[in-house]
């Protein structure tokens, strides 16, 4: 009986410890607020991030940033708890990546833009196009329909309406010059100028090829009040945790801003 007694004792112990324990880590399954790692892709997003890092720092707050090379991966990491949050993505992506692969994800506050541009080693003016020429456009969702959107807004072709993330170049109900639109890698477009009169390029990869959205495209989106801001971004069950707003204050601050405005000279915009 004194044996029964005992670990009957020792049970009801253990289970108020649990219970306690319970009671007591409303916080355990989120985010702490000593050491997060951020995924971010290389070049600007990377250097902002790091900016951000640097205030954090301050505060007692490291930030660990993982750089990848290409759009999925951030997702994935994130989603499978390998990174605590990323910085990299537009809406019109974040909401495509959710709806296809079911991600618990969601963004939480605006980070910058990357006004998009058109660039050419052909020719300086889009109506200098020919009959026949090939123009390229990122192939990956949400940034296909935007340089289609850019061509379109320079009067080059035209979309059928109600055009979404998922539309292509099989989405265009207008090319007078027929031109060859050719799909492909984001990342690749620079190099691949050589190929085609004109290309939609994004600012990450024309920065990292050196060309400047000021300076070298011959047309461009809006600097101030971009249609596509990038998001930062964490687990759904994350969004309300005490460090995200703490993130929010540093990178959404003067320090920050004024970075950007002069490392960047335009192609970067604060979109807070």
């Amino acid at each position: 009986m004194k044996r029964i007694t005992s670990a009957i004792s020792a049970l009801l112990a253990l289970s108020l410890i649990f219970v306690l324990a319970a009671c007591g880590s409303s916080s355990s399954n989120g985010l702490s607020e000593k050491e997060i790692t951020v995924g971010v892709t290389g070049g600007p997003h990377q250097e902002v991030m790091e900016q951000v890092a640097k205030l954090a720092k301050k505060d007692g707050l490291t930030i660990h940033l993982k750089v990848f090379n290409d759009y999925n991966q951030p997702n994935i990491a994130l989603n499978d708890k390998n990174l605590d949050a990323n910085s990299y993505q537009t809406m019109p992506f974040l909401k495509n990546q959710i709806e296809n692969k079911g991600y618990k994800i969601t963004d939480v506050f605006k980070t910058v833009a990357f006004p998009m541009g058109i660039y050419s080693k052909k020719i300086k003016n889009l109506d200098e196009l020919k009959k026949g020429d090939k123009i390229a456009v990122p192939n990956d969702p949400a940034n296909e329909l935007r340089g289609l959107q850019l061509f379109e807004k320079a009067g080059v072709i035209k979309l059928k309406k109600g055009s979404n993330v998922t539309s292509t170049k099989r989405d265009v109900i207008s090319n007078p010059k027929k031109l060859q639109i050719i799909e492909m890698d984001a990342a690749q477009l620079p190099a691949q100028l050589n190929e085609v009169a004109a290309s939609a390029i994004n600012t990450n990869f024309a920065m990292g090829a050196g060309l400047t959205v000021l300076n070298d495209s011959i047309f461009h989106e809006p600097l101030k009040n971009n249609p596509y801001p990038n998001y930062f971004v964490v687990r759904t069950d994350n969004k309300n945790d005490k460090v995200v707003k703490q993130l929010k204050k540093y990178y959404q601050s003067k320090e920050v801003k004024d970075f950007i405005e002069k490392k960047f000279g335009g192609s970067v915009v604060p979109a807070w």
